[in-house]
């Protein structure tokens, strides 16, 4: 298990079990696990996810993302949920931009 330090300053642990979750249902990214705990600690955008969960988006191509959904349980504790690639981001949905305070 790894930790990734969040924006708001929580822990967010990337599990085996989680990781495995991610490569077997998202084959592609297999070998980003470094990427995926990147993205988590400087993403370029955080999303508002269902649930209270966050979604981390780093730019990893021209518009190609890899957005991490995670969880903040508390000021001390969260957990990512999973990880993908995609094109496409819904931008009302946008509540933190690198850059922007």
């Amino acid at each position: 298990m790894d930790i990734a330090i969040s924006r708001n300053g929580v822990p967010i642990r990337l599990t085996e079990e989680r990781w495995f979750h991610i490569v077997e249902n998202h084959d592609d990214l297999a070998g980003h696990y470094d990427d995926v705990l990147d993205s988590v600690e400087n993403p370029d955008l955080i999303l508002r996810g269902y649930g209270r969960a966050l979604i981390a988006v780093k730019g990893v191509g021209r518009k190609t993302y890899l957005a991490v959904i995670y969880k903040e349980l508390s000021r001390d504790d969260g957990f990512v949920i999973t990880a993908y690639f995609t094109s496409r981001l819904s931008r009302r949905l946008i509540i933190w931009r690198k850059g922007r305070q």
